[in-house]
């Protein structure tokens, strides 16, 4: 999309200040820790990219908030590496690089916006190199510490954390179904046939390079079987998102052209909670 598509759909440039009064008419407030996810060709043209929408959420939320992503990294090691011939193998381990809080890049289908703020001054990232999230405020240090080696999306994680300081989430003309909160639900829910992995990654031990074992629910490919509850062609988080707001949970509204919405974590975490357990358990 060229940039006078994206002028005409937000009606002109976005800037700062525009982004600022849409964040406050939406609810978000100073002193809030908020995740959010965004995808910046919804909003229209925004003036400045990534820096101005930034910007806008700082302003909004004060010197006593907090904001998160979740980053991931770009380049790691697929987790089939394991199954390819042993010499391959033996050449990746020799020379893959660590993953590294400070340099690793956050991952591309995320969009812009984490890779910009993990890289912001002041921001902290967590060390785990395949869930790792990234915050900036008064409450990053805090959130981002001390990330589970294994089960990184349960208790005491960073989504943890920002359930128990009552955070909230945003979106920002992202699709629902990219609600990262709800694999911390899925990490959560006792429901049968949750599904696991195990990976190998190398990360950085007291300046060493280390390849460590991880255990999670299965986060890519799916931690439930769906297929039973959810309509062929909809994405399960997308499903659970909807019923959220259709028990009116979450309010909604515009940032710039953006359709976008705002949740407390701890209602989307109850509700998807309970969603998980009572479908699932059927």
């Amino acid at each position: 999309m060229d940039e006078m598509d994206l002028l005409k759909r937000s009606g002109g440039p976005v800037l700062r200040s525009r982004i600022s009064r849409d964040l406050t008419a939406l609810g978000l407030a100073d002193g809030d820790i908020v995740m959010f996810h965004t995808r910046m060709s919804a909003i229209g043209y925004v003036a400045g990219g990534p820096q101005t929408i930034i910007g806008a959420l700082r302003e909004v939320v004060g010197t006593q908030g907090t904001l998160m992503v979740t980053c991931g990294w770009n380049d790691a090691p697929p987790y089939d590496f394991v199954t390819w011939p042993q010499g391959w193998q033996s050449t990746l381990r020799a020379e893959h690089p660590a993953y590294d809080p400070d340099l690793s890049e956050a991952d591309h289908n995320n969009g812009r916006l984490p890779e910009a703020l993990r890289r912001w001054p002041g921001a902290v990232r967590s060390r785990h190199p395949d869930v790792s999230f990234a915050a900036l405020g008064a409450a990053a240090a805090e959130l981002m510490a001390d990330h589970p080696w294994d089960d990184p999306h349960g208790p005491d994680s960073p989504l943890a954390r920002l359930v128990a300081r009552s955070g909230r989430v945003l979106f920002i003309g992202a699709p629902l179904d990219t609600m990262t909160l709800l694999h911390h639900a899925e990490a959560l829910a006792k429901a049968p046939g949750k599904r696991f992995v195990d990976y190998e990654q190398p990360i950085l031990v007291r300046g060493q390079r280390v390849w460590r074992r991880f255990h999670d629910i299965d986060s890519e490919d799916g931690a439930f079987d769906y297929s039973a509850v959810v309509p062929e062609g909809q994405e399960p988080f997308e499903a659970i998102a909807r019923d959220m707001l259709a028990a009116g949970i979450g309010r909604q509204g515009r940032v710039g052209a953006a359709e976008s919405y705002l949740f407390e974590a701890a209602e989307v975490i109850d509700f998807a909670t309970s969603w998980l357990e009572h479908k699932l358990n059927r």
